[in-house]
């Protein structure tokens, strides 16, 4: 049997080797669709806990990612929508996305309005990345699918939040009305982006439909620069935001470390489900809770007192609780991060049920 012997294995139009072999006879391989690459949780617009639409501004629709507006009569809705078959984030096994409904405008683009999304990621989980963030030869990359029903421009950014807070600007460039088009960004490190080893807020990402001119201005794009709430990007153009039931979606949303957009790490809803609930866990019943036994915790009983104690997914801390009541009183409290006690005050026909734990960046 003949023995090739070689240091490395590399494509022919490569500029580094795929397979580089030692003298021990082990082997590094360079790959590019590595398990856990993606640092966004919820991309592919999976999980929706709190439920599927809302007017409400913050955290309402699709978990891990918040739509933020004000404006004197900005009314949008947020859902999570269906990506129509036979189109190419559809072919590419995406099934969902968060879809942005704009309201019906009458006052026009104010210097204060402004509507955009927005995810948040912990530090830790940056700062442990393998993205060596302060070197401008490091680079981690954005990319993401997006649709507007309005031919135009718009402007993300990414924002790290420790230290002094740095601002990455960048545009979609034009996007063809009412047609999917994959945005890529390749960010490079710098010296002054700071990220701290904790379960706080470190890096923002964020794509806007619309910025008022009270945080636009003279603005570099593709270059880190100490943020200002003043000037976050250049103007915005108001055509989408002044269109009545104009639309924006995305999905597919990715950040990895390195130079290439690979293809989007897809991972199963119950994978999903698990990271989002570090954040946000809607117990049993919530969304469809009633007075009808679809509950939590119910007591039928006159009199007396009943406890109920159990454990969630541990939270990334002790987190605020929500819920609907029927019939009486509680009082409750996390014992840890993941420990819920539940006190109710005695009353017959007692019902707790639409129970929300958050511990939202």
């Amino acid at each position: 049997m003949s023995t090739l012997k070689v240091g490395a294995l590399q494509g022919i139009s490569a500029s580094s080797d795929a397979i580089t072999l030692a003298n021990d006879g082990t082997c590094t391989a360079n790959l590019t669709n590595k398990p856990n690459r993606n640092l966004i949780i919820n991309g592919a617009m999976l999980v929706a806990q709190r439920g599927t639409s809302s007017t409400s501004s913050g955290y309402q629709a699709l978990d891990r990612f918040r739509v933020d507006f004000s404006g004197t009569d900005e009314a949008p809705t947020i859902s999570q929508a269906d990506v129509a078959s036979g189109t190419t984030p559809y072919t590419l096994g995406f099934r969902k996305t968060l879809k942005v409904t704009n309201g019906n405008q009458t006052s026009g683009a104010g210097a204060g309005d402004y509507i955009f999304i927005r995810t948040i990621l912990e530090a830790q989980d940056i700062a442990n990345s393998g993205w060596n963030y302060v070197s401008s030869s490091s680079n981690i990359t954005l990319s993401f699918w997006v649709k507007s029903s309005v031919a135009q421009n718009f402007y993300g950014y990414l924002r790290s939040i420790d230290g002094t807070s740095q601002l990455y600007p960048f545009e979609t460039g034009s996007l063809t009305a009412d047609t999917w088009t994959k945005i890529t960004k390749t960010i490079p490190g710098a010296s002054n982006v700071q990220f701290d080893n904790d379960a706080n807020g470190g890096l923002e990402v964020v794509v806007a439909p619309f910025w008022g001119t009270d945080y636009t201005g003279s603005v570099s794009l593709n270059a880190w620069a100490a943020y200002a709430s003043a000037t976050r990007t250049p103007d915005s153009t108001a055509t989408w935001y002044t269109t009545n039931d104009a639309t924006f979606e995305i999905t597919g949303v990715q950040l990895e470390v390195g130079s290439v957009a690979t293809d989007f790490e897809h991972r199963s809803f119950a994978q999903e489900l698990a990271l989002c609930q570090r954040y946000c866990n809607a117990l049993m019943s919530y969304g469809s809770g009633d007075t009808n036994g679809n509950t939590l915790y119910n007591a039928d009983y006159a009199g007396g007192n009943g406890m109920v104690r159990m454990s969630i997914p541990r939270m990334r801390l002790i987190p605020t609780l929500t819920y609907s009541i029927y019939g009486g009183s509680i009082t409750y409290n996390f014992s840890s991060f993941d420990l819920l006690q539940l006190f109710d005050s005695g009353d017959s026909n007692f019902y707790i049920y639409d129970v929300l734990c958050e511990a939202e960046l």
